[in-house]
């Protein structure tokens, strides 16, 4: 089990599972229980960890299992490093720490050393005092040494009990699919035709007193993913996982068939089940199913992690995010809500009249953005091709067309970085109204954030970190030049102008003064841009409209009335980053053509990512396009938000990821 940070959840179970192996040990030196004895009349561990955590269990177990079986070998080891102190002499306490201890140290080369060593000291100091503290890192230290030193030579490792090689495990895992085969067992039957979840049994009947489940009998039949096996002589423990909830089923010899019964002997961690059986509670007062039969429904071949709380291996999670969605909980919540989140955004556009399409992902032109796209080939047609960077141009050519109001929640594809706020491959919502501009836009994204936040967490206010984010309306708002001014002013303890903002060669030298650098050879607008993102972009934690943007920096929105060297447009930005953007889109179609002429030319100085020229649009905008307003809305960074995610993979179920050397 994965120590986890000192203040976390798996630091902090890692911990009450430490403690509850202790009680059970002394249970078991004091009340002469065995220790198979100590771990049921223990409650099964739940009293002492927390509920609802096998992986703690197992954990906790092993210590007792494994510290009492090797007590013989590990207390001549103690004996040796404790100087004038014997064991049997030794406090109860203290002893039964340092045996938990050598034991970790021997046989769980797995566990840093100085890890094994610190919690036994916390230990001691817990439930002895400093004093025992000190003693116990003393011997501790001075075993951890020998060991150390002694384990390159082959007799040294000949005392230590070999643990199963992977293959080892795999095989066993396969002798037992074989075994259930010669019981007559379909090991990969068609159906289970289940009458409940274990989330609707833990939802319907998981808060029902002793005497409610034994009043009247609840009947059921469920199935799950095995995530822990536990025998105590005739008593036999499974908790069984739907992805959302956990429940566990009680397995008597007496109470199945004998051929059910001997399918559980041949059971794996990971393997899926159904039962069929009644609830009732444990003299532990655990919710439990008292099985009557058994189906065996799947193997799993391959040993699910031993030491997790959750998957600690971020690439791991990542990579295999099928095994991260077994182990670690949160991350099925994560996905849940991204779906809540999207069923919202759709409510809320639909109800207000907008109508849901599609458009190209493959398209002759990349368009829509500044970014650098993918490009691939159409080998029938002999024609290069985009993957689509925005949806934009194709959803304003229907509004040309005559539908007023449209919306696509699409997937975008651009060559670029990859960050803990960027992947190549994301989700945007994109949506157009005719007969709008920005302002309006502004107070429907302020209603629709409200909304979809109250139908995700259940209110307006978000924890994000260690803010609470608000998405009551109005949010804030800045204007981009203004916002400038005021922080390079406090910053350089002088008086700024927006003037020197619209001069390419006085803004690069504020740039200078304030230590930004800025790439050579671009205008006044795109340092205005870079400036603004060094000074406050990460500051921006609470939702922050940020409006009337440089004409440089926005190709295909339209400009204010008095003032051609500024565009109608705002980015949304909520947690540090930019969440959404909008503008009033430009229909002017000569206006259209000399943006485009003029993203070429930066192109021809080697903007890579500049816009190219679309010639059909422009032939578009000539047949008429209303004056609109149209957003775009970064859904994974809204998942992100909404679910305390500080990573955009942490709410992409499948992100890229480097390719890994074999």
């Amino acid at each position: 089990m994965a120590g986890g940070e000192p203040g976390s959840e798996a630091y902090r179970a890692r911990r009450r599972a430490r403690e509850a192996a202790l009680q059970m040990l002394y249970q078991c030196e004091a009340g002469g229980a065995t220790p198979e004895q100590a771990i049921l009349t223990h409650g099964q561990i739940e009293q002492a960890v927390q509920p609802g955590s096998p992986e703690a269990d197992a954990f906790a177990s092993r210590l007792v299992l494994g510290t009492a079986g090797h007590a013989e070998e590990i207390d001549p080891i103690i004996a040796a490093s404790a100087e004038h102190w014997r064991p049997e002499r030794m406090a109860l306490i203290d002893r039964l720490i340092l045996r938990m201890a050598v034991y970790q140290l021997r046989y769980e080369s797995d566990v840093p050393s100085v890890v094994v060593i610190d919690e036994a000291v916390e230990l001691a100091r817990r439930f002895s005092g400093a004093e025992s503290g000190r003693f116990v890192n003393g011997v501790l230290d001075a075993i951890r040494k020998k060991i150390e030193d002694s384990s390159l030579k082959p007799e040294a490792r000949s005392l230590i009990p070999s643990m199963p090689q992977e293959n080892e495990l795999l095989a066993q895992r396969r002798a037992n699919m074989e075994a259930l085969a010669a019981l007559g067992v379909d090991l990969y039957p068609h159906e289970f035709d289940r009458t409940d979840t274990v989330a609707q049994l833990v939802d319907a009947h998981g808060a029902k007193a002793k005497s409610e489940l034994d009043a009247v009998r609840i009947d059921t039949k469920t199935s799950g993913r095995i995530l822990a096996i536990r025998s105590f002589g005739k008593a036999n423990f499974l908790v069984l996982s739907d992805g959302r909830a956990r429940i566990q089923v009680y397995i008597r010899e007496d109470s199945l068939p004998p051929r059910d019964f001997r399918i559980f002997t041949r059971l794996d961690l990971g393997d899926f089940v159904g039962v069929s059986g009644h609830l009732f509670r444990t003299r532990t007062d655990e919710f439990t199913i008292w099985a009557s039969s058994l189906t065996f429904l799947a193997k799993c071949l391959i040993p699910l992690p031993e030491k997790w709380h959750g998957l600690q291996d971020i690439e791991i999670r990542y990579r295999q995010r099928y095994l991260d969605l077994i182990v670690t909980p949160d991350t099925g919540r994560v996905f849940e809500a991204r779906s809540r989140t999207l069923a919202a955004v759709r409510d809320f556009l639909n109800a207000r009249g907008y109508l849901e399409v599609e458009t190209p992902m493959m398209q002759p032109l990349a368009g829509g953005a500044l970014a650098r796209p993918f490009v691939t080939h159409h080998n029938a047609l002999d024609m290069k091709l985009f993957l689509r960077i925005a949806p934009e141009l194709y959803l304003k050519r229907l509004l040309v067309g005559g539908m007023e109001r449209v919306y696509e929640i699409n997937r975008n594809f651009r060559n670029e970085g990859i960050s803990t706020q960027h992947n190549p491959e994301f989700t945007m919502l994109e949506f157009y109204q005719a007969y709008s501009n920005y302002l309006e836009l502004m107070t429907m994204t302020e209603e629709m954030l409200a909304e979809v936040a109250r139908k995700v967490t259940g209110g307006e206010d978000v924890r994000y970190g260690d803010q609470t984010l608000s998405f009551r309306a109005p949010f804030r708002r800045l204007p981009m030049r203004g916002a400038v001014v005021e922080e390079a002013a406090r910053r350089l303890g002088r008086s700024v102008s927006e003037a020197e903002l619209r001069d390419t060669d006085a803004a690069r030298a504020l740039a200078g003064e304030l230590g930004i650098e800025i790439e050579p050879g671009v205008g006044a607008g795109k340092v205005t841009a870079a400036l603004f993102e060094a000074l406050w972009e990460e500051s921006l934690v609470q939702p922050t409209f940020v409006y009337d943007f440089p004409t440089e920096v926005s190709p295909l929105s339209k400009q204010k009335p008095d003032d051609p060297d500024t565009v109608e447009r705002f980015e949304l930005y909520a947690g540090g980053f930019e969440l959404a953007n909008a503008f009033s889109e430009l229909n002017d179609p000569a206006e259209q053509r000399r943006r485009f002429e003029q993203q070429l030319a930066e192109r021809q100085k080697g903007d890579v990512e500049a816009h190219a020229m679309d010639e059909d649009y422009i032939r578009a905008l000539e047949y008429g396009m209303p004056p609109a307003g149209g957003e775009g809305v970064g859904i994974d960074r809204l998942v992100m938000l909404l679910t305390d995610s500080h990573s955009i993979r942490d709410v992409i179920l499948f992100p890229l990821m480097r390719a890994r050397k074999e």
